[in-house]
């Protein structure tokens, strides 16, 4: 039947439906009805938080859709102006940041303030999918030490913020590429050994409460009531939901406020305790498969670019939610990132939208012919 004969209805269904992978979308959408499910007890206090993150949630969803419209070829196009417009602002943010709690991360604009380093999630990776892309037939040793330098500009300014949950999610999602291009073992192997000889020196430069996250993370108990409680306090969130959980809004650590950042950082905690260990599963089963899904898309690709971004996507979920896990269950240092699809906020579940937009942009681009 032609396209023109169908209802209106119709028409605008399948208009909708253009470029949406169903599998991804599913996904993502199960991934934040849990996430609302947990909000709505996290915030029942603030019970209007739950309103916001349906509105951040639609808003996310209209921003997949247009991104999901864009060709790849096109996304190349703004490679360059993208990187180069995000270390412009955080050069600006280095001088000109507002500081807020010791921390000066944020650039006043207008009426609002927004976080330039959140934007670099996906320029980074955007801009070395470029340069791998046009070297692709000439790529060598050299290739890699300026990719290099592409990564570590942008993760030196975050780092110095300091922000070191940001810069950890926008370092992994650059190695990504970079180790997707085809470095070698051998030069990966040599990496981690210089890595490891260089923590001396990179903890003389670490702040002070960076330090204690650190030495809280080996030992909570030494400091109870200061860089151990939110730890201590996750941990037994965690290990109280046992098996089954104690039930949706039944879960006394966080109405009794024991948890910091409930709503945010630490709503997995919320969600282990309520859901116990069978909703862990479920919760990493759907991470897990959600991360398949888009190393299918980008073993698929049809071009060195797409393939390369939509890698590094795929594994930037897997990096925050192994982070917010592994920091809420207390085997990573306590640094600031969300949960995906879960954490309330705006501006993490925009990053995460427009990184499925751009696997689904892939996906329906696949053919280097369209057929």
């Amino acid at each position: 039947m032609e396209l023109a004969r169908l209802p209106l209805t119709h028409r605008i269904g399948r208009r909708l439906a253009e470029g949406i992978d169903s599998t991804l979308l599913v996904l993502m959408l199960s991934l934040s009805m849990l996430g609302l499910l947990a909000l709505f007890s996290a915030s029942y206090d603030v019970p209007s938080r739950v309103g916001a993150q349906v509105v951040n949630l639609a808003v996310a969803l209209v921003a997949m859709w247009l991104v999901a419209q864009v060709h790849p070829q096109t996304m190349m196009r703004f490679a360059i102006p993208s990187y180069v417009i995000g270390v412009a602002l955080l050069v600006a943010v280095a001088l000109f940041g507002d500081v807020v709690n010791g921390a000066r991360r944020w650039l006043h604009v207008g009426v609002t303030r927004f976080q330039p380093s959140e934007m670099m999630k996906l320029a980074l990776p955007l801009m070395l999918a470029w340069y791998f892309h046009k070297h692709e037939t000439t790529l060598k040793l050299r290739n890699f030490f300026i990719a290099a330098i592409l990564l570590v500009v942008p993760l030196a300014l975050i780092a110095k913020q300091p922000d070191l949950g940001t810069a950890a999610l926008v370092g992994a999602a650059g190695f990504y590429v970079i180790f997707f291009a085809g470095l070698s073992w051998r030069v990966l192997g040599t990496l981690f050994a210089l890595g490891l000889a260089a923590l001396p020196v990179v903890w003389g430069f670490l702040h002070g409460y960076q330090r204690r996250r650190v030495l809280t993370l080996l030992d909570p108990s030494t400091d109870p009531l200061g860089a151990g409680y939110h730890i201590i306090q996750s941990t037994i969130a965690v290990g109280s939901g046992g098996v089954w959980g104690k039930g949706w809004l039944n879960g006394t650590q966080a109405h009794l406020e024991f948890i910091p950042e409930r709503h945010t950082d630490f709503i997995f905690a919320v969600f282990s305790e309520e859901f116990g260990l069978i909703g862990n599963i479920v919760l990493i089963v759907l991470y897990s498969l959600l991360v398949a899904r888009g190393l299918v898309i980008a073993a698929n690709a049809a071009t060195v670019f797409a393939r390369l971004l939509a890698g590094a996507i795929s594994l930037m979920f897997f990096t925050y939610a192994f982070v917010n896990m592994g920091m809420v269950s207390g085997i990573l240092p306590v640094v600031g990132v969300p949960l995906p699809f879960l954490s309330y906020g705006g501006t993490a579940l925009l990053t995460l939208f427009i990184g499925a937009g751009i696997l689904m942009s892939v996906h329906r681009y696949r053919k280097l012919v369209q057929t």
